[in-house]
């Protein structure tokens, strides 16, 4: 049995919906940012980075995204979210981690400023940043990596878990959704599947 460690809104939603995708044995524990839960002695002694996601597994603890979406690939073959074909595999990693090491700090310089500068005035150069550097981003998402309808093709994988995922900040961090008109259809279809509407309901209780 796995247990994922999450909270509502972050980038945990991508290893939620790949085990619900891969009809894996899961359950889950909500970490409370509001309390700063992630930073108590317990959680820390389950994930020293005091952040989500965290998966714990039978062989010990997995942290970073890209790596707990490809375990679950590669545990849950029978369900296919990753391709067997190493270069292709190799592309799929390519994307996460765009994802992962270039959209999502582009995301944080929002509001996790203090990771990088200490003057308020660098915090709000940062933020008002983010609307253009996230566009950026998915602006070349939408052109040169986005397949259609999948990330990857035909293919349904993990990377669209991910993708999804990042793509429900886009209206907060202020990017029309519209003028992205594959990744605007791409989120419709995974907010299609019977996974997907599994987990954001797991996620709302």
């Amino acid at each position: 049995m796995l247990k994922l460690y999450f909270a509502p809104g972050t980038c945990a939603l991508a290893s939620h919906i790949a085990l619900a995708e891969a009809g894996a044995p899961y359950t889950t524990e909500k970490i409370d940012f509001k309390t700063n839960q992630q930073n108590s002695p317990e959680y820390l002694k389950i994930n020293p980075k005091g952040r989500v996601p965290t998966l714990v597994t039978d062989r010990g603890v997995l942290t970073e995204t890209p790596a707990m979406l490809a375990y679950i690939a590669q545990t849950c073959p029978q369900a296919k979210l990753a391709p067997d074909d190493a270069f292709e595999f190799a592309r799929l990693q390519a994307f996460n981690s765009y994802l992962c090491s270039t959209v999502h700090i582009c995301h944080a310089h929002k509001m996790r400023g203090a990771r990088w500068a200490t003057q308020e005035t660098s915090f709000a150069d940062m933020k008002a940043m983010v609307p253009k550097t996230m566009g950026a981003c998915f602006n070349l998402i939408e052109r040169d990596m986005l397949k259609g309808p999948w990330v990857m093709g035909e293919n349904y994988t993990v990377s669209d878990a991910y993708l999804y995922t990042l793509t429900l900040w886009l209206d907060g961090d202020g990017v029309d959704i519209a003028t992205l008109p594959k990744v605007k259809a791409h989120r419709a279809a995974m907010e299609s599947r019977r996974a997907v509407q599994k987990v954001l309901a797991e996620q709302r209780a």
